[in-house]
């Protein structure tokens, strides 16, 4: 399926490989997802006919990212009612696959919530159904529209605060297509300051320790064509004292009410060293992110993964005699015990920006991000600057 490309909730296509898609085979509804595992060797279809299919991707990261696991989760909501399984068990184990991506258990919620006003409006069982994919294909549609605005807004504010141009941005993890129903979150704005023609370099981290940056972000950076590096998460110091880095770009799995701000394990770090370095320290999320119920960084559920994931490395080797087999090579003595936190939390005083599809907060405060979810809520963009 190499080049294959998503197409829309709208049926235009993205010049990207698809990370998500709904399919209806005669053999019944299935969701087709990117095995984000395999690459960048190979894009190979997943196929998950059921709930606990889903959940296991989501638990390995085939599929992976903020933005798309809410859009996941309520895809899984629809293929549990359009199967006939228990809606209200799979939408409880959908939430709970992840703990700290608020956007997974919004999703959920969303197309839950549609499958049961279908239901006490009398609709039957495959119309409940249908409602709930209908829900689904919104939050999709609504993601890829908000991955636009996150870019316009992004780019405006790169342009304000360094009107010279040529930027060299650092960014970690992956917070592109791959993560999203469009273009991404930070790597959109990366992406639409590329078109523009200011990208001067894109500077990225490979990101410990399933190395999401090395494998993802440099892929889709390979595929739009931009001059990018990639550099080890150790190394990101010598860059800001060389002066190399103009602004740091990153996405979020959950933005607390105070602005604190969870990200791919290493994201903290950054947010120090840009803060020392005077450099710009951008956060970049759709308000599906924000969560005014969590009340600070320290009530954040941080996930943590297998100490496997750190003391071997982990290798998937080319099917043979149609078995796959996958081996991991110790990079660690037998028995090192490893502390394998997926997350860390950055505070909002090291938060230059956060963008969202509603606008921009700066600075970054319990206020400002009321303000942005209230106005999320009403309907009405919101620029803070």
């Amino acid at each position: 399926m190499a080049d294959q490309h998503p197409v829309s909730p709208e049926g235009s296509a993205s010049p990207a490989a698809f990370a998500l898609r709904w399919e209806e085979p005669p053999e019944g509804p299935v969701l087709v997802l990117l095995d984000q595992t395999r690459l960048p060797a190979e894009e190979v279809d997943l196929v998950c006919t059921d709930v606990p299919m889903l959940v296991e991707a989501i638990r390995s990261l085939s599929v992976r990212g903020a933005p798309l696991l809410g859009i996941a989760g309520a895809y899984g909501v629809a293929l549990a009612a359009a199967r006939g399984f228990d809606v209200d068990e799979a939408a409880e184990s959908l939430a709970h696959a992840r703990p700290t991506a608020v956007n997974l258990a919004h999703g959920v919620r969303r197309a839950a919530a549609a499958y049961h006003a279908a239901l006490r409006e009398d609709a039957d069982a495959a119309q409940a159904a249908a409602a709930a994919l209908a829900e689904a294909r919104a939050l999709h549609r609504e993601d890829a529209e908000a991955s636009e605005r996150m870019a316009t807004h992004g780019r405006a504010l790169l342009h304000e605060l360094l009107p010279a141009g040529g930027y060299r941005i650092l960014t970690h993890c992956n917070t592109g297509s791959l993560v999203s129903g469009g273009e991404g979150t930070a790597l959109a704005v990366v992406k639409a300051v590329h078109r523009s023609g200011q990208l001067r370099r894109l500077w990225v981290d490979e990101t410990r320790p399933l190395l999401q940056g090395a494998r993802l972000t440099a892929y889709e950076a390979a595929r739009a064509g931009m001059a990018y590096t990639l550099l080890t998460d150790g190394a990101a110091g010598s860059l800001f004292t060389a002066g190399e880095v103009d602004a740091v770009l990153i996405g979020a799995d959950r933005i607390a009410a105070d602005g604190s701000v969870a990200n791919k394990v290493g994201s903290y770090p950054l947010a120090v060293l840009a803060r020392y370095h005077h450099v710009p320290f951008v956060v970049v999320a759709p308000t599906t992110t924000l969560d005014p119920d969590t009340p600070d960084g320290a009530a954040i559920e941080v996930e943590r993964r297998p100490g496997h994931e750190v003391t071997d490395i982990t290798v998937p080797y080319a099917p043979a005699a149609g078995v796959e087999t996958v081996t991991g090579v110790p990079v660690a003595p037998l028995g090192t015990q490893a502390h394998n936190p997926a997350f860390d939390v950055t505070p909002p005083e090291l938060v230059t920006a956060i963008v969202t599809e509603d606008g921009v907060v700066s600075p970054v405060t319990a206020d400002g991000v009321a303000e942005l979810c209230a106005r999320s809520r009403s309907g009405n963009g919101m620029m803070s600057i």
